[in-house]
This record gives structure tokens, sequence and C-alpha cells, in this order.
């Protein structure tokens, strides 16, 4: 049969070529370094895999671990890191493909899910206007949050290095032949003919260049350590969160804003699109983050932003020469221009260039007062810093009116205009800051300042009555809990002189710097008042909530646990009936007025019930507040809601393609208003290429707009509805019983898995544990997920789902129980969406790879007892889906997924093997510090080949 045009293979070929390319290049950066044995034992090892994944030839199976088995440690680790960097060099080779195809796509007029234009086209025939999508975006709040997790395994060192390639990547399609030609032996570097022109000959030496660039790159990183060698601070963490901005955020965001605004007639926007960053502010776990973190956080971010902001109006002084003898300009521009202390006759004519120094002159002095830093250049010294970004954004503004006014609008458009767009976004700040602490900590830190008061000598005994009763009280009387010089613990000092701080840092960088005050664990009442009682003692809460209250962080709940899901909507109900709740959060300041954002948690909801159960309590939660929301707004005037999704990387933590996502939301709980967390190598594989960075951002926008205006379907049926209630319950008893009920499992997974070699990687600030212990109960999910990918079960991604559906067909009988799941499958997006994201799952699982990891466990009747336990619901799970969706097939409906396995998955499973070999040594009491590096650099490389498992 012939292949469709959509599934014509020939259109990956590119992709093809370029991983050949880069696999070629490396092989001969590795014999030039390491030598030909070297050379010849990873292409053994590479072909002998390629056989058995390709061609399930299990004679080369059986050679590969063989082989593997005998490898001295200095080989292990020299096999391991050739295919660590291999999977990194595909990962560049199919984000560059991802972009590729976008671009073919586009020519041909295709609109792709996801894309603005299918959006627009979506709303357009559903009807909606411009005028509606305009004026819910003016009231429209989205924004994805980057967090610090120990999931990020990748240096700065490496990800700059791995930047280049991928720009020479794209430079070799702007060459017009892409990969092509460069794609056979290393003594044949091209298939096209002699060159016959002078074109040609060009063409050539332009690849040869390319090339040779290429592999000076790729010997780079050959050579550039992958690990680090201590243990990664706040302050590193920063730093390298600040390279997405610099390389992506920064000059990517305004060129999604003026795309928006051309789709919708060119009406100018009010900022809707911001980023958000809990690095530096997110204390929960983490001793690490202190007062001070937090103030490196601001001062960080706000010198990569004047440092963008300088740098573009340097550029545009030298765009902007236009002369006052040729052109006139108006008052306001001709006093902007005077107010300039650049006095140089050369540029005395030239009114736009004499302000544009002005204004550096302006943003150099606040770089020093902002941040400490210097600007590079300095054509007049620098001298009267801004007080608010308002205030540059005026002086802009005055420029920009002044070229309109004398039809010389085209120079705004290359420069000024992003430029003015950059600080309405980022300001001086950069990113909204979110503080974050659990519920525990700041009752520990006012029981001790109650106590030393003597106002309550054992606040955390008082039931929950007695503790709202003294907190509103105290909410109510206007003065402070602090006895001078009192003694107070060293936790209690912390906990306030964060609040300080953050108080100090808005007044430094503008209100917007620090909006949130995140409460992890919130289970009352009164672990929400207990964080405005805070915010009152160090004037961050203004007035009396008798008398007008005013809060200037917005107190953020954050519900984890399917009981915390199960009680979100009566906690609420509960906060806003209290006295002078409502109006305080009605009257808060302009940039927060009326505003409740709400976190929600995915990856403790997944590790507590469940895959099926965390995604069902997270569903019943959302509709439930916004429910509760509307009735309040009915009540006591409009509070807007804003859920706050705290998703992971992989799907056991809530993560999967962000449009089906928040599609997938329940009906009018998106309202415009949507932020997310975008966590651990997450961040580098949607943010580390700036053109796939823009498309991620982009289809978070999307989404938003057709999840707010398109209109709602058809009411969910009451029969699908019952049906998720009955496959949650089974679902969560099915998980429970092997995670926490199962004797011996916590063992298991300690062993079966690489964990404790995570706990020891220097690849986050955060303990991967919350307690000194080995209960599954208190290790972070984080940690949790990571360890399944690494063993390739990714059992928090599908365990429990395949009993779920045996039993609702035990109830209701086989057949209408499967053909109940296929109308849900076809009519309920939060229910397809789900099942393809354990679909997805599944096929990055590897039962055969799994058992390799079972063998790590010494018990042989619990490694058996559990393991087939898991492989039973493995092989349930995948069955009832098949019959569900119709498709035998894992990733039938995801082509690019499945190339992406095709491609990439032979030069994993050297590594799953290798790990598993060097963790039987080093547990084994191996004392050869190369063992304990082989084992981290495959953790390395195993995340980079999977992508998605932190």
């Amino acid at each position: 049969m012939k292949s469709s045009k959509r599934d014509d293979p020939s259109k990956d070929q590119p992709l093809i070529d370029d991983i050949r390319l880069l696999g070629r290049l490396l092989g001969e950066v590795i014999r030039e370094q390491e030598g030909d044995a070297s050379y010849a034992l990873i292409e053994q090892i590479r072909q002998l895999s390629v056989a058995f994944r390709r061609e399930a030839d299990h004679a080369a199976d059986k050679a590969l671990k063989q082989l593997l088995k005998g490898l001295t440690d200095a080989q292990a680790v020299s096999v391991i890191r050739a295919f660590t960097y291999f999977s990194h060099l595909a990962n560049l080779a199919e984000d560059r493909h991802h972009v590729r195809r976008r671009s073919v796509h586009e020519r041909a007029g295709n609109v792709q899910e996801g894309s603005l234009e299918h959006s627009w086209d979506r709303l357009a025939r559903a009807g909606v206007g411009h005028e509606q999508i305009i004026a819910s975006l003016a009231d429209s709040h989205v924004s994805p949050v980057l967090t610090a997790h120990p999931t990020e395994v990748q240096r700065k060192s490496i990800l700059d290095a791995e930047r280049d390639i991928a720009r020479l990547l794209t430079e070799r399609d702007s060459l017009g032949q892409g990969a092509a030609g460069a794609t056979g032996s290393s003594n044949k570097s091209s298939k096209r003919s002699k060159p016959a022109a002078s074109g040609d000959l060009l063409l050539a030496r332009g690849l040869a260049a390319n090339e040779a660039q290429l592999r000076a790159r790729i010997t780079q990183l050959w050579h550039t350590r992958l690990l680090r060698y201590t243990k990664l601070t706040v302050a590193d963490e920063i730093e390298n969160s600040l390279a997405y901005y610099q390389s992506t955020f920064l000059p990517e965001i305004p060129r999604l804003y003026r795309d928006v605004e051309q789709a919708l007639g060119g009406q100018s926007l009010a900022p809707f699109l911001r980023m958000g960053q809990w690095i530096g502010g997110d204390r929960d776990g983490n001793p690490n983050v202190t007062a001070a973190t937090l103030r490196l956080a601001l001062k960080s971010q706000s010198d990569v932003a004047l440092r963008h902001h300088l740098t573009e109006v340097h550029r545009l002084g030298a765009e902007l020469s236009l002369s006052d003898m040729r052109i006139g300009v108006n008052a306001a521009m001709q006093a902007l221009a005077d107010r300039s202390p650049d006095h140089n006759e050369h540029r005395r004519d030239e009114p736009y260039r004499r302000a544009l120094t002005g204004i550096y002159a302006r943003l150099a002095a606040t770089l020093t007062e902002l941040s400490g830093g210097e600007a590079a250049r300095h054509a007049i010294a620098p001298q009267n810093p801004y007080a608010s970004a308002e205030e540059f954004l005026a002086d802009l503004r005055t420029i920009e009116a002044a070229l309109v006014e004398q039809r010389c609008e085209a120079l705004t458009e290359q420069r000024l205009r992003p430029l003015i767009r950059a600080v309405q976004v980022f300001g001086f700040h950069l990113a909204t800051v979110d503080l974050r602490q659990s519920s525990d900590q700041h009752e520990a830190a006012l029981a001790d300042l109650l106590a030393v008061a003597r106002i309550e000598p054992d606040y955390s005994a008082l039931d929950e009555n007695a503790k709202q009763a003294l907190l509103l009280r105290l909410l109510d009387d206007a003065r402070p809990l602090r006895v001078l010089d009192g003694d107070y613990q060293a936790h209690t000092r912390s906990e306030l002189e964060i609040f300080e701080t953050a108080r100090e840092m808005r007044q430094r960088y503008g209100t917007i710097a620090i909006r949130h005050a995140i409460i992890s664990h919130t289970e009352t009442v009164s672990d929400l008042l207990e964080v405005l009682l805070l915010q009152k003692e160090v004037g961050l809460l203004h007035g009396t909530l008798e008398h007008g209250a005013r809060a200037d962080l917005i107190v953020v709940p954050l519900f984890e646990t399917i009981e915390d899901l199960r009680n979100a909507a009566g906690i609420m109900d509960a906060f806003y009936r209290l006295p002078g709740v409502a109006a305080m959060v009605q009257s808060g300041e302009p940039d927060q007025y009326n505003e409740q954002d709400i976190m929600l948690g995915y990856s403790d909801s997944n590790k507590d019930g469940g895959i099926f159960t965390s995604n069902w309590e997270l569903y019943r939660a959302e509709t439930a507040l916004v429910a509760l929301f509307d009735q309040l707004g009915r009540e006591q005037g409009p509070i807007k809601l804003r859920m706050f999704h705290g998703r992971g990387g992989t799907v056991g933590r809530g993560g999967g393609p962000s449009y089906q996502a928040i599609l997938a939301q329940p009906a009018g709980t998106v309202r415009g208003q949507i932020r997310l967390t975008e966590q651990g190598e997450v961040i580098g594989s949607k943010y580390a290429n700036p053109e796939i960075g823009r498309r991620n951002l982009e289809t978070l926008v999307a989404a938003t707009l057709e999840a707010t205006l398109l209109p709602a379907l058809k009411p969910v049926p009451a029969k699908f509805l019952d049906a998720a209630a009955q496959l949650s319950q089974a679902s969560m008893a099915a998980y429970r019983a092997l995670v926490y009920e199962t004797p011996g499992f916590t063992d298991y997974f300690f062993t079966a898995t690489p964990i404790r070699e995570i706990a020891e990687l220097n690849i986050g600030s955060r303990p991967a544990s919350r307690k000194a212990n080995q209960r599954i109960e208190d290790l972070r999910a984080i940690p949790w997920g990571f360890s399944w990918g690494q063993c390739r079960l990714t059992l928090p991604g599908w365990y429990g789902f395949g009993s779920a559906v045996d039993r609702l067909a035990e109830q209701l009988g086989t057949e209408p129980a499967l053909e109940l799941l296929r109308q849900m499958h076809r009519k309920w997006p939060f229910f397809s969406t789900l099942l393809s994201n354990i679909d997805m799952v599944l096929a990055k699982s590897d039962l055969s790879l799994a058992s390799r990891y079972a063998e790590l466990v010494p018990d042989a009747q619990l490694r058996q007892q559990v393991f087939a336990r898991i492989e039973a619901e493995w092989q349930r799970t995948h069955e009832v889906l098949s019959q569900i969706t119709g498709e035998a097939a894992r990733l039938a409906g995801n082509r690019s997924l499945a190339r992406s396995i095709e491609h990439r998955f032979p030069y994993i499973d050297p590594l799953h093997h290798l790990q598993v070999e060097l963790i039987g040594r080093y547990r084994a009491g191996s004392q050869e510090g190369l063992v304990k590096r082989g084992i981290h650099i495959s953790i390395n490389g195993i995340a980079a080949g999977l992508r998605n498992t932190g």
C-alpha cells in the first residue's frame, strides 16, 4: 500500500541525516581522542544494541549483555560517556527537526494543533471575534513558573556548548542543503557531485566550515566534565535559570506578543503573559533558601533584565541617527533630548541619539543601584537612576510617539517596540519570585512568637477553632507580636527575615517582583491565617480585618495530597466566610486586585493515590473551587480565581503535552487565568532552543484562549462521572495495595531503582527526602518519579489503571464497561488526555530492562513477588488501553514521539545495562571512584534520552 503524505518516511530523512552526521562526528572525536580500541568497542556495542532493538536479534542481545558485563570500570565509563553524549546530540537533532517540520507545515499553509493559527481558526469557526479575544486577553494572566528541583542534570557548560551545536545545525539548513550531503562516511562527506559552479563551491565551503565547527564543539563536549564535583547551590540554580531568559524569554516573548497583535489587527495589548520564578524563594524543605538567596535572586534577575534593556537602548541609538535638520520632533521628544546630559557636538542635531544617550546613562545608574553591576559602555557617566520601570517605559513611549507622528513608524518595529514590550513584561525585576514554605514551618515560627510574647504558651496544641479565634483576634490588633530583644529560635528569625526581605525587595524592584506566599501542605483555615499574621508582623499587611485590611502578598494555599484536594473547596469556603477576608482580597494592590491563586499539587497527589485518582481528584477539586468562587462572587462581590498547576516533567507528576492538558481542564476553570510550573530537565527541553521555546509559550497562550473562549461542550454525562469515580476508587486501592501495603515494597524500591545513587548526585540544592529516613511517605515526589523513570518501569504514570478497568468490568459486565469507556475516550477531553498520557508512559517503559534492575534486589522472594505484580498490572493496563482506544500498539496517534523512540532507544539500552552493572559493583563495596562516576553519568544519559523523566 502506498504511504500517505502524512506518513511519508522521507520527511524524517533530514532528522536521520543530522543524527548520522552528529554520530559520525562523535565517533571520529572518540577515535581521535581515545584511540581505535575504544572506538571499536563503542561501535560494537552500538551495532549489537541496534540489532536487538530494531531487528529483535536475541543473539545480539545476549552478546551485548555478556560484553558489557565484562568491561573494566574504565571501559564502562568511556562507553557510558559516549552513549550519554549521543543522547544529548540526538536531542539537538530532534529539536532542529521539530522546528524544520513546523516551518514546512507553515509554508504549506497547514495549521497545526497548538499554534496560534489553529486557535484563530477554531475561535473564528465558533463565532468568536477579535473584540472578544482582545477583551479576554486584557483580563488574562498566563505565567509559566520556573522551579529548581533535583532532576535537572545538565551543567551550564554543557548547555552552552549544546546551544552552539543547535545554532550550527540551524546554519546548515540556512545554507540550503541541511544535513543532506554530510551523511556519508568520514572520507566521503558529500553525496553531491563535484561542484560545477561558484555557488556550489561556496555551498561546499560553507558546509565544510560548519562541520569543522561542529567537530570542535563535540570535541569540547567530550572533554567537558558532565558532572558537578560539588553540590549545586541555590546561587548556581539561579544562574542556570537566568540563561534561559537571556537566550529565549527576553527575545522571544516580545515576538510572541507581536504575532498576537498582528493577528488581531494591530491592536496593542496589555501584558497578559509574564514569567514566574521559584528559585531563591522556595524554601519548602530546602534549608539552603534564606533571605540572602531571595535578595540574590532579585539582584541577579534585575541584572539580567537591565543589561538586556541597556543593550537594546545602545543598538537603538545606533539606528536612530535621525537629524533635526531633516525631520523635526514634537515638544515632548525635544524636551527628552534637552534633558539628556549628552552635549557632544557631533550629536547636536540628533535628538533621538541624545535622548537615548541620556536614557542609557540613567539605565546604567539604575543597574549599579539595583544590582551593583556596571554597564559595558559609557558615552557619558551613569547618573540619575530611574525610580521605576514605568519611568523608563514613559521615555521609550515618548520616542515611539515622536517617530509615529513623523511617519517613521517603520523605525519602531524592529527594536523599539520589542524593547517597550520587554519593559512591560520584565520590568527591572525580570520575573515574579514566589515565596513558598510548608504550613508546619509557619506554625512553628508563629508558636514561638506567641510563646515569647506570653500570649499562648503552646499554640500548636490548640484545636482548629481555638487557633482561628486567636489568629483573628491578633489580626484585628494593631500591635505587633515581637518583643524587643526576645529570645527567638533561629527558625523564627529566619522566617521573619524572609518576609521582611520580601517587603524590602518589593520596594526596591517593584510590587510585581514578589506577589505570592505559597503554603505547602495547606490542611486548615488556620494555615492561611498564620501567613496573614506573619505578613502583618513585618508590615506586609496593612490595617486590620475589621477595618479594611490589605495584604501585599496573595496567600496561596497548595493542596497536595488526595485528602487535601478533597478538602480544598471546604477550606476556601470557610476562609472566605471569615469576617473581613473577602473585603481584604477585594482591596488588594492594583496588580492583584480581587485575585486568589490556588495551587494544585500533581506530584504528591500521584505519589499518594496513583495516576488516575490524582487526576480525578484534581478535576473534582477544580470543579468545586470554581463553583465556590462563583457563589462567593454572587454573595460578596467578584473574586478572580486563578489555578496554579504544580506540574512536573513526568506524566506521573502532571507532565505531558501542555496544550491537551489545559484543554482537558474542567469547563469554566481556566477563564484566562493560569499559572503552571516548569520543572527539572523539562525546562531545558522546552526552552533551551529559542524557537522551540517560543512555540511552547505560544501553545500556552493558544490553549488558554481556546479553553476560555470556545463554547463549552455539553455537560459531562453523569454516567461518565460515576464511572470515573469508580475507576478512581479501584485504581487507588490497587496502587496503595502495592506501594504502601505490600510488606517489603520500600526495600524493593530502594534497591531496584537508583534512588540512593540519585540522592548522591550534585544535581540540586534540595534534599531528596523531607526527613532523614527511608520512608516513601517522606520521599519527595520528584526523585520518586525520577527513579522509576531511570529503571524504565515509569510506575507512577500508569499503575492501577488496568485493575480499575477490570473492576469496572466486573460491576457492569465486560462489553458494557468497555463501550462506556470508549464513549468517554471519544467525548470527554479529560479522559482522552489522561489515556493519551498513560499510553505515552507505557511506550517509554520496558519490562525487560526493568527486570535487570529487579536483579539488584538481594531478597529473591521479594524480588519475584513485587516484580510479578508490577508486570501483571502492566499487562492489564496495556491490554485495556488497547481495548478502549482501538490501537494495539502504543503511540499510534503520536507519530513524532514514536519516531523519537525508534531513533533513540537503541542508544539508551547500553546505558541501562551498564548502570545496573555498576550499581551492583558499587553496592557490593567497590570504592573505585570510576564506578560511582559511571553510575552518575549514566543517570545523566538516561534522563537526557527519555527527556521527561523528572
